[in-house]
């Protein structure tokens, strides 16, 4: 049964007590539901919240409202989800009873513990969210009165050791402890919650894995221990881990584990990620067992002598999706590697010194490929395989040093969406490179050298919708000429030329006609000095421009984009800037001006009061002020910033003859130098 809205989904496994009463939850929440004349009823809203209907269910958003607690009197009895998120609660008091609360959202607050007397009138909470607190302490009986909660997150508290069973709650179904600082699972740590099926662990200082904490977990499903500073789990550690599904151990130190032991009792796992944990071996029968496994992650370990055809390939048959990038892999592929995992749809070898000969034997035994990524092979050539590969839909050969000829033996790709040939040293690519690429939606050439491209070269692709040529050499956009003669207007609607040395016309239009679709536009590191204000006149469905990175100091160009939304003017030459220039965004979402060398005058003033009265958010000016959260170690923020003028500063100095450490340089942030201006304010 979903447990996002109010509409009951048939499982047809067997239903258990647990389902039976979400579902006797559910049902006395729909009766609760407030109608008048088949109308919604309109509920108590606290003063400093938002509040509405979410279909059929009361939502007050009290969130980010710089409160230090919950408006206990103020909430509707029928308040469905209730977000506190962001304020800064210390305490819970007990919520009233009879409230119909199914989800409580109190993220990034300051709660230090969970008891049970805030909790007692919840009898209808189904997901409760706690993580980013201070949280030492969790009431073992937190939610004795919660006969049907089913999600807990807790992630990013500090909580203390615990010694017996960490809580009592036999309905728990998921369960997050990621990032907790937790060093020691007791044996009954989970004895109360045997019914979880997600348990999120990662990110805790584990190290070791002994047999006993999982025991009580017969019906997990997924499991998640990666980032745990492990570096031992013992053989028993799964043994009652028959259910589990998904698994993921990346980023340990497991070098020493004795695999074919710890996955023997997982006999229906599906999912596994073992990356990035120090492997340089793994035996025969590592998977014996594994049957089901469909998705198993390898990458960034040192497997120089994997003996793939009969550590994969003799018992794997289900395997989907196989990951062993980065694997340092030292022994040539044999033709029978993958000749058993027929049923492979994604396959990742990027990152392994490969031949092109070997790929063409392994890559004709997997025909169902939907996706294959071949970067940093040090490939000079391309397997001949792809005409065997007709499902293949992704494929990534990015960072090999290709010789052009052979760039040919891409045609038979025509299932083809995604397509990265990115650094590839190519110097030339045939106009016939695409032509039967009609399904091609995105396309990568950045890093070659190519100067000019081939007329006709992007004929076919009548689906492109993203094309990537950064850093290619390019003095002038692409030329009409390389999407057809019949073509008038391209798909493209995203189109990057960074890191071209462009040379823009004085007047009149940068880009093709046949381009005048594209919404998403990179011309950062262009060297660009001047746009003229038509430059950008035939792209009128520019809603991303990315300018950051040139010598521009004038913005009349701008007057052209109404549907603009997000622009990064950011490390140009702009020094100052007023508003009007903006008067046709009225669509703005965000505006990046930092690391300009602006004057401190008047005219920043001006911008913060657009932001604020015009566009009612701050934050559309990035770097005006710092984000709310931090999560994780805290760093330094590039902030807005200007520099007064020699005579201004003088000026300044003149009239302050207390200073502090602060003021003794002309260079302000934003908004300090408009808290010390003089300037006039819009009303």
């Amino acid at each position: 049964m979903g447990h996002r809205g109010t509409v009951l989904t048939v499982n047809p496994r067997p239903v258990t007590m647990t389902q039976t009463m979400l579902l006797m939850v559910s049902l006395m929440l729909i009766a609760s539901i407030p109608l008048l004349n088949g109308e919604l009823v309109e509920q108590k809203c606290p003063v400093d919240c938002d509040c509405h209907y979410f279909r059929i269910n009361w939502v007050t958003d009290c969130s980010e409202s710089n409160l230090t607690a919950v408006p206990y009197d103020e909430l509707s009895p029928n308040v469905y989800i209730l977000d506190m998120n962001g304020n800064n609660v210390e305490q819970l008091r007990p919520f009233p009873q009879g409230i119909k609360l199914r989800r409580l959202q109190m993220a990034h607050n300051r709660l230090t513990e969970l008891t049970h007397d805030s909790f007692a009138g919840l009898n209808y909470l189904l997901d409760a969210d706690f993580s980013y607190n201070m949280i030492k302490r969790v009431d073992p009986e937190a939610f004795r009165a919660s006969p049907g909660l089913i999600t807990l997150e807790l992630q990013n508290n500090p909580l203390s050791e615990v010694d017996g069973h960490f809580l009592n709650c036999q309905t728990l179904l998921s369960l997050d402890l990621s990032t907790c600082g937790i060093r020691r699972l007791n044996n009954q740590f989970f004895h109360n919650t045997t019914n979880l099926n997600k348990l999120d662990l990662s990110g805790n200082p584990l190290e070791r894995i002994a047999p006993g904490p999982f025991d009580h977990l017969t019906s997990l499903e997924y499991l998640k221990l990666n980032n745990c500073s492990l570096s031992y789990i013992s053989p028993e550690a799964f043994s009652h881990l028959e259910t589990l599904r998904g698994l993921d151990m990346s980023n340990n130190s497991l070098k020493s584990i004795t695999w074919t032991s710890v996955l023997a009792p997982l006999v229906r796992l599906e999912n596994l990620n073992i990356g990035n944990t120090g492997i340089t071996n793994l035996p025969a029968d590592a998977f014996a067992k594994n049957l089901f496994l469909q998705h198993l992650v390898l990458s960034l370990n040192e497997l120089h002598h994997l003996d793939i055809e009969n550590t994969l390939g003799h018992n794997l048959h289900n395997l989907q999706t196989l990951d062993l990038s980065n694997c340092a892999l030292q022994d040539r592929l044999s033709e029978d590697a993958f000749r058993n995992s027929s049923q492979l749809r994604v396959l990742n070898l990027s990152g392994n010194p490969m031949f092109a000969g070997d790929l063409t034997a392994v890559l004709r035994h997997l025909p169902k490929l939907h996706k294959l990524s071949l970067s940093n092979c040090s490939l000079r050539r391309l397997p001949d395989a792809f005409d065997v590969l007709e499902h293949l839909q992704e494929l990534d050969i990015s960072n090999n040093p290709l010789s052009d000829a052979f760039v040919k033996l891409l045609n038979p790709l025509r299932s083809l969406e995604y397509l990265d040939m990115s650094y590839c040293s190519l110097g030339y690519v045939g106009n016939n490179t695409f032509a039967h690429m009609t399904e091609l939606k995105k396309l990568i050439l950045s890093g070659n050298k190519l100067h000019t491209l081939e007329a006709d070269l992007f004929a076919n692709l009548s689906r492109l919708e993203s094309l990537e040529l950064n850093n290619c050499g390019f003095t002038t956009p692409l030329d009409p000429k390389v999407f057809g003669k019949e073509r008038i207007y391209s798909s493209v609607i995203e189109l990057k030329l960074s890191g071209n040395p462009l040379t823009i016309p004085d007047e009149g239009s940068l880009l093709p006609k046949q381009l005048s679709n594209v919404e998403i536009l990179d011309l950062s590191n262009c060297n660009i000095v001047h746009l003229n204000e038509n430059v950008l006149s035939r792209n009128k469905n520019l809603s991303q421009l990315n300018l950051s990175n040139n010598k521009i100091s004038e913005l009349s160009f701008l007057k052209k984009l109404r549907r603009l939304e997000h622009l990064d003017l950011s490390n140009n030459q702009i020094r100052t800037i007023n508003p009007k220039v903006l008067k046709s965004n009225t669509r703005l979402l965000s505006l990046n001006l930092i690391a300009n060398p602006f004057v401190c005058n008047c005219s920043i003033v001006e911008m913060w009061d657009w932001a604020v009265q015009e566009k009612n958010d701050l934050h559309v000016l990035i770097g005006s002020q710092p984000s709310e959260f931090a999560t994780g170690a805290v760093k330094l923020r590039k902030s807005l910033s200007c520099t007064y003028e020699d005579d201004a500063y003088r000026d300044l100095m003149n009239q302050r003859p207390l200073l502090r450490k602060g003021d003794l340089t002309p260079h302000r942030t934003w908004a300090k130098y408009i808290r010390e201006s003089n300037c006039d304010r819009k009303s």
